[in-house]
């Protein structure tokens, strides 16, 4: 001890490291074969991005760096944005653009309807009333009684898989879609409307 000064070992703490380049720097890096063995394994891993974290308290390395963990980040993340918009929507603002969609292919209004009675187990009467009145989503299939072929119902519409849905608002909501999309396809009516 010189002077009085009591050297300290400073090791800095970092939460993620964001660029593998600073592997190579010395000063943050202690050389030692586990970390020589984990420049190796990044130099192999170019082909994608590599998320590390570093605890120095414990001296260890957790490394995610496969690309379905990557691809399963991303999936709960967009699958929340894709639940909070869902529960933003409201069935009075689609059925515009519902009914549009299927116009547009020279479908009618009563096929359109008949969709979404089959769907919903509404009348008529009621889901008029429900297409003049602003009713959210949530109210909307919260009142309906749910075709039970209704799981019957799978494929992709907009980039999701209808079957892998799990919040059941959006479930019900791309049921909708989907059976809106086969509909505005051309798909004949018996088709659409499963059944066992």
């Amino acid at each position: 001890m010189a002077h009085g000064f009591q050297a300290q070992e400073h090791k800095p703490e970092f939460n993620s490291v964001p660029d593998s380049s600073l592997f190579n720097s010395p000063l943050l890096i202690p050389q030692n074969r586990q970390m020589s063995s984990l420049r190796q394994l990044l130099a192999k891993m170019q082909e994608f991005p590599v998320s590390l974290v570093f605890d120095w308290k414990e001296s260890g390395v957790a490394l995610d760096a496969t690309p379905r963990a990557q691809k399963e980040r991303q999936a709960m993340k967009k699958t929340l944005t894709h639940d909070e918009r869902i529960a933003k929507l409201t069935f009075t603002g689609v059925y515009p653009y519902l009914l549009a969609k299927v116009e547009k292919k020279n479908r009618t209004k009563a096929e359109l309807h008949e969709v979404i009675r089959w769907l919903t187990g509404y009348t008529e009467k009621a889901l008029e009333k429900h297409i003049q009145k602003e009713i959210s989503f949530t109210d909307f299939f919260a009142h309906a009684k749910l075709n039970p072929n209704a799981r019957l119902i799978t494929g992709t519409i907009c980039g999701y898989r209808v079957e892998e849905i799990e919040n059941p608002l959006s479930k019900q909501v791309r049921y909708l879609d989907k059976l809106v999309d086969e509909l505005a396809k051309g798909r004949p009516m018996e088709k659409i409307l499963r059944s066992e």
